[in-house]
């Protein structure tokens, strides 16, 4: 009756014994599958902000390098041929050559010092970027006004903070881009409003 009744405990142990594996089996693959979970949307997280840091860097080089020097044929390393652009006076061109770039050269013919070289406000998520620069530059050549006429120049400095909106095309160029700044200011800083 010893022998039974130390077999039955063995058994009844030996049971609990594999049971309790069996447990921690179910527990560690339920275990491994949140880890899984996790680090994949880790390495998402991870891959978005590396692809949007990679943006802002395009950014910096697009104003610093290309818009302050007047690198125009340089605009197609980060804006999509077809891109649409919204100015803040409300009108939108699309395409880049010519439209974009007429709509960017008139600035230099009266201001031809005209920079942005900072973005101290700058971030992106998904598809999406945006920065605030400072544009600078002075009112020292004829501006001109259509119709042969021009409005001389006040030897005044602007310095404006201005705001670049863009979404991005799988290519890794701009396909949209929205632009603001207040041209109020900027006609006050020049000395053409009051």
């Amino acid at each position: 009756m010893k022998t039974k009744s130390l077999t039955t405990v063995a058994a009844i142990v030996f049971v609990a014994i594999l049971a309790t594996f069996t447990s921690c089996t179910n527990n560690s693959s339920e275990l491994q599958a949140k880890v899984d979970s996790l680090q994949n949307e880790l390495k998402k997280f991870t891959d978005e902000k590396t692809l949007t840091e990679q943006r802002l860097l395009k950014f910096d080089t697009l104003d610093y390098e290309y818009y302050s020097n007047q690198k125009w044929d340089m605009f197609k390393h980060n804006h999509a041929e077809n891109i649409k652009v919204y100015y803040p006076d409300g009108f939108i061109t699309e395409g880049l050559y010519p439209q974009h770039i007429d709509m960017l050269t008139p600035m230099f013919v009266f201001a031809p010092d005209t920079k942005i070289e900072q973005h101290p406000i700058k971030f992106g998520s998904g598809d999406w970027t945006t920065v605030i620069g400072v544009m600078e530059g002075t009112f020292s050549k004829p501006m001109p006004i259509g119709n042969g006429k021009t409005i001389p120049p006040t030897g005044k400095k602007f310095k404006l903070s201005m705001a670049t909106i863009a979404h991005w095309g799988p290519d890794g160029k701009m396909t949209e881009e929205y632009l603001f700044w207040d041209n109020q200011s900027f006609m006050k800083q020049i000395g053409l409003a009051k």
